[in-house]
């Protein structure tokens, strides 16, 4: 029976087997980007901080003249940072009047609704006491008072006629008249206008302490020498009687 020689190999050469198909590993997965100004999950609240810097800008160089930028710069973040916070300047002014200047004025005007109607002395001291209380808590506050208030164009002065001083001025104007129907209270003055003479005593002397005290060379008079020099002036002009 014949028989069929193997196929013999070419010499040098080993058999070839199939090329195993090379493993591909899973693309890395990026990291998602966070939105401009988006601080990272670690990072530190900043939003007390921007509204801060906000009213130091105010203060500085007015409301409308002030920029988000001038406010990012304030702080040492990214104008990108303030718009996450805020979004845009409207909405950064309203949380400075009510997180900073609104708090101010409540601490003035709350503890004189405690006080007795008949007690007209307490009334004029608790508010004279309340101001310069709140001006040594908030050194910024007659400044801004006068920029965005009283000066022509103030940024804040709607916000005083029609939000914060209202009730508020006509409960001590109707004080006052009371008080001068029943004979204790100078009847030459006008009611309504005890306020702002309230007002002129307290606020006015705070706010230009810096030109008084260069004119006069009165270092040495602080704030407690401004309110007892009101007070006494207001207890003989006001000519209380109990």
């Amino acid at each position: 029976m014949a028989t069929h020689p193997h196929p013999k190999r070419p010499r040098g050469r080993r058999a070839e087997t199939p090329a195993a198909a090379p493993v591909r590993s899973a693309p890395a997965r990026k990291p998602a980007k966070r939105a401009p100004g988006r601080p990272n999950v670690d990072s530190p609240d900043q939003r007390t901080r921007l509204v801060d810097a906000a009213l130091a800008c105010y203060v500085r160089q007015g409301i409308v003249a002030t920029s988000l930028r001038d406010i990012a710069a304030e702080a040492g973040v990214t104008p990108a940072l303030v718009h996450y916070y805020f979004g845009d300047a409207q909405q950064l002014r309203d949380s400075v009047i009510e997180e900073r200047l609104l708090p101010v004025f409540q601490s003035v005007r709350e503890p004189l609704t405690r006080v007795d109607a008949d007690d007209l002395a307490a009334l004029v001291a608790g508010f004279v006491s309340g101001v310069f209380r709140a001006v040594e808590a908030h050194p910024w506050w007659p400044a801004l008072w006068v920029r965005e208030v009283l000066s022509e164009g103030g940024a804040l002065r709607d916000l005083l006629v029609t939000r914060i001083a209202p009730e508020f001025s006509r409960m001590i104007a109707q004080r006052f008249a009371q008080a001068q129907a029943r004979g204790q209270l100078n009847a030459d003055l006008d009611p309504r206008l005890l306020l702002v003479t309230l007002i002129g005593l307290t606020l006015f002397p705070a706010a230009g302490a810096p030109i008084w005290r260069q004119l006069f060379q009165a270092d040495d008079l602080g704030m407690d020498d401004v309110r007892l020099h009101a007070l006494a002036l207001l207890d003989r002009g006001l000519e209380l009687k109990p």
